[in-house]
Parts: C-alpha cells; structure tokens; sequence
C-alpha cells in the first residue's frame, strides 16, 4: 500500500531508488568497478558509491548484459561500447519524447495537472510509447539483419571482405549561423523540422539512410554512387524550392566505410565532409572515386575542378555534378 506519492522511479521504472552502487553490483554479480564503467558508457552523471539512487531496474538491465557475455554473444569491451552507443542515441530520444510532453502542457487550456496527474498521465502512456519503439527497433533490425546474412556470404570470398563499400554524403545548410542569428526559438526550430524532413524524405525515397544530424548537417550512407548522386542533387533542387529553407551544399564521397554501433567511420566519410566545407550553395562536390563510379552515365555530368588543400588532404580532388541531359 502506498504511504505518499509515486516518484518518477517508481513510474518508470518499477520501482524507487532503494540500492547503492555497491549493492547493484552485488545484485548483478557484477565487478563494482565494471559496474560504474558501463553507468558511465551510458551517459549518466556520476553518483556516491553510498548513495541510494538506483532501482531493482537497474540491478536487471546488469544482470541482462552479464548473461549476453555469459552465452559468447558480445564481451565487457563490446557491452561497454553497446552501453555508449545506447546512451548517446536514447538519451536523445528520451530529450525529445519530455519536450514533447512539455509542448503538450504548454497547449493545455486548462489548468495544468499537478505533479501526481502528470505522472499517472506518463505511466499510461508509456506502454504507447515503448509499442512504438519496439516496432521500430524491429524494422531497423530486420533490415540490417539482411545486410549480414549478405556479408555472411561474401566473407567466404576472403578475409576483410565484411568491409563493405559504400557512398558516402554530407548536406548542411549554408549561412546557418548566421541565419540563426535573426531567428527566435520558435522559428529556429521550424527551420531545423522543415530541414531534417527534407533530408530524411530525400534519402530514404533515394533508397538511401541517415545515419546522423548535428545541427544544420545530416550524415547518410547510399549502397549505390548513383543513388547517393541523385539524393545531392535532390536535395539542392527541394532546398532552393523552400523559400523557408537556405541554400544545401552537399559532399559525396564512395570507398571502403565501416559501420560501428550506429556510426560511420573510413576516409570516404572524412572526404564527403571535406568536399562539404568547400562546396558552393545549392551544389555537389564528389571525390574522384564517386566520379568514377558515375562516368559514362547520361544522367550525370562531370566536372574536375582544381585540387584544394583541406584539412587532412593537401591536393582533395573535386568533382562538380551536376544533371546530365537525359536527366532534364
């Protein structure tokens, strides 16, 4: 029977804080040490090590990873690396999901709930939430589940043959800072929904995926150099048809990409990034590699420009695309 009113840790999480780190870790069967190792990886602020500030939640989701190493599936190196990369994403996504919940009061009429209505509210909704959630994880995991039964068959070719290439694309908004400047919260933010809908819609229809946004820049990757092209140059024609949105320039670059707990890593994507920053409004610059995959095609036209020295490359190489006629 409850004596007083629920805490947030009790919604959410099933439970109040009742454990110290030394006893979570006992719970678990867990090093102590390695225990505040993987509350760090995901992110979270640092507490006394006799401060009753976890949950029976907490002592669970250890105990889940312990017995993942525990059937060889991932190792303490990889579970820190998992718990970091889940942090960094989830604590984006839970940032959002409260302003959410913050505009929704903020639209309420009425009187605003007090504190024990908003947490009976949360607490019906979140099953909703964590449907969603579920369903979306699953997709995501279905489609890179192909993509490793694919490189499954390929790795018997040799070894490195899981390395896989790809196009690479970087498209940020030109003048966003000073843009900003002249802008209020509200109309900031309507800018950056209009610019990550434009980005999202255009590469997912170029059959192509965002790996990640900063700001006024998104990352995608593209299996194929003539999609990650077309997707450039579609961006550049929605950008310059939104009066409500700057200029884009956009950098492609294609070879060898690793892919790494949700991220990108190789010299293609420090290239596309490269070829961004010296990129002119409302145009695409590609490496020579990407040229070479496009040369040849009547869709795409192709023109070198003088090499530039950037960060990293003292001769980068530009290619400028534009559409071919059998585009027009």
């Amino acid at each position: 029977m409850s004596t007083g009113p629920k805490s947030v840790e009790e919604v959410l999480l099933g439970g109040d804080r009742v454990w110290t780190r030394r006893d979570v870790a006992a719970r678990a069967g867990v090093r102590f040490e390695r225990a505040v190792q993987i509350w760090r990886a995901l992110g979270f602020p640092a507490v006394d090590d006799d401060a009753r500030v976890f949950t029976d939640a907490d002592v669970e989701a250890l105990r889940a990873g312990e017995r993942l190493i525990a059937a060889g599936l991932i190792t303490e190196h990889s579970e820190t690396m998992m718990a970091r990369a889940l942090g960094h994403h989830l604590s984006r996504l839970a940032d959002w999901q409260v302003d959410t919940l913050r505009d929704w009061l903020g639209r309420d009429e009425g009187p605003l709930p007090d504190r024990d209505a908003l947490l009976e509210h949360m607490a019906a909704l979140l099953p909703e939430i964590e449907r969603v959630q579920r369903y979306v994880w699953r997709r995501h995991l279905v489609a890179y589940a192909g993509h490793l039964l694919g490189e499954a068959q390929e790795a018997e070719a040799g070894p490195g043959a899981h390395v896989r290439d790809r196009a690479v694309g970087f498209t940020d908004m030109v003048g966003y800072t000073r843009m900003t400047r002249g802008l209020d919260g509200a109309e900031l933010v309507d800018v950056l929904d209009r610019f990550e809908t434009m980005t999202g819609d255009v590469v997912a229809e170029g059959r192509g995926q965002v790996v990640k946004t900063i700001g006024d820049e998104v990352l995608f990757v593209c299996d194929a150099a003539a999609g990650a092209a077309d997707i450039g140059l579609e961006l550049a024609a929605r950008a310059q048809a939104d009066p409500k949105l700057p200029q884009v320039r956009t950098g492609l670059a294609h070879g060898p990409v690793i892919g790494r707990f949700g991220d990108v890593y190789g010299a293609a994507v420090n290239i596309a990034a490269r070829l961004t920053a010296v990129a002119r409004p409302a145009s695409v610059l590609v490496d020579t590699a990407l040229a070479g995959e496009l040369a040849g095609r009547a869709a795409y036209a192709l023109r070198a420009l003088r090499p530039v020295s950037v960060r990293g490359y003292s001769r980068l190489r530009p290619v400028l695309l534009r559409r071919g006629r059998a585009a027009s």
